[in-house]
């Protein structure tokens, strides 16, 4: 099997940097590889919240993953996106003298365009080579669609901008007619007000009646996930309760993965292969939650997906179905057909 979507190098798209806070204002954090357009910050050693910023909202505008909360603006905070990085003022939540911290980096289609292949125009922001795009429209109050600028998505991230709403997830193992929220710990529940029990098209995703996805008047973003072989997969499996845990297929050695269960109660987990650069990661962080880094449940990063070392609910408890997202370090093959295990 090759590869021939122009990923062979998936830290063009995607990467994760970490660094130990400064508390100094101007402070230009480098070695992303490219010019990120989704930036999400989290303190390792501390409760500070999550915060995420995008191209679209701009610098200085902030949303919190564990929160409900509003958009906030904070000149302390991201100032700006540069060339191989971003820059950060004295804030300490991202940028405390001595605190160590974790961020993910996307790249989108930089500066945002106009949007009307839904009822609803947007404006986006796309990336259709690796399948990530950054939407912003506001609420009808109707049942609605959404153009997203990339292929059909298989996850939807969704916030409302301008109230305090949760953080709706589409994911489609769960389907048209389910919801999860980023923000909470619940199970995969019914809500047809969310997605318009329709499944997202190569054009458009649907919105319902919802407050959290399409009040009248209310502005919301949405970060959209394409499936791109060897570079990104949005996938379910089953734990099977054991220390010598299920394995899942990806394509590829993950560089970044959050996993959370669908059928019970459980706390989203990330881990990233820099926190912890070996084949065993241990450390991970919960979107859901403002807590510090952890290391209660361990997966092994392989050459073509992860397998669990714990037997945790967290990741893989008897019987619990699991939902993930993933994103690549390398390609299992490179599209000129050369297992990257053999480099």
């Amino acid at each position: 099997m090759s590869y021939t979507n122009g990923l062979d190098k998936p830290t063009d798209y995607f990467n994760t940097k970490l660094y130990t806070g400064d508390g100094t204002d101007g402070r230009g954090i480098t070695g992303v590889g490219f010019q990120p357009d989704w930036v999400w910050i989290k303190q390792r050693n501390g409760t500070f919240y999550h915060r995420v910023f995008d191209v679209i909202r701009g610098v200085e505008k902030e949303l919190y993953p564990n929160d409900t909360g509003a958009e906030v603006t904070d000149n302390r905070t991201l100032q700006s996106f540069d060339t191989d990085g971003f820059t950060l003022g004295t804030f300490s939540g991202t940028n405390g003298s001595g605190n160590t911290f974790a961020s993910w980096n996307w790249l989108a289609g930089g500066t945002a365009s106009s949007n009307t292949d839904g009822s609803i125009t947007s404006n986006v922001s796309a990336n259709t080579t690796s399948g990530f795009s950054i939407v912003t429209w506001t609420g009808s109050g109707a049942n609605a669609t959404i153009g997203h600028g990339i292929d059909t998505p298989k996850m939807i991230i969704v916030k409302c901008r301008s109230t305090d709403y949760h953080w709706p997830v589409y994911h489609h193992k769960n389907g048209n007619g389910n919801v999860q929220y980023l923000n909470l710990t619940n199970a995969s529940a019914s809500g047809s007000g969310f997605w318009n029990s329709t499944t997202p098209t190569s054009s458009v995703f649907s919105v319902g009646t919802d407050n959290a996805v399409n009040q009248s008047g209310e502005t919301y973003i949405a970060y959209c996930f394409q499936e791109k072989k060897g570079f990104s997969k949005f996938g379910s499996y089953t734990g099977n309760g054991n220390a010598d845990g299920t394995f899942i297929y990806t394509g590829f050695k993950p560089a970044f993965v959050i996993i959370k269960g669908s059928s019970g109660i459980t706390n989203w987990t990330m881990y990233d292969n820099k926190r912890d650069p070996f084949n065993t990661t241990t450390q991970n962080l919960r979107p859901n939650t403002s807590g510090a880094e952890t290391t209660d449940h361990d997966i092994d990063m392989l050459s073509n997906g992860f397998k669990h070392r714990g037997s945790g609910s967290g990741g893989n408890g008897s019987g619990i179905s699991y939902i993930y997202m993933a994103f690549a370090e390398n390609p299992f093959v490179t599209s000129s057909g050369i297992p990257t295990c053999a480099r």
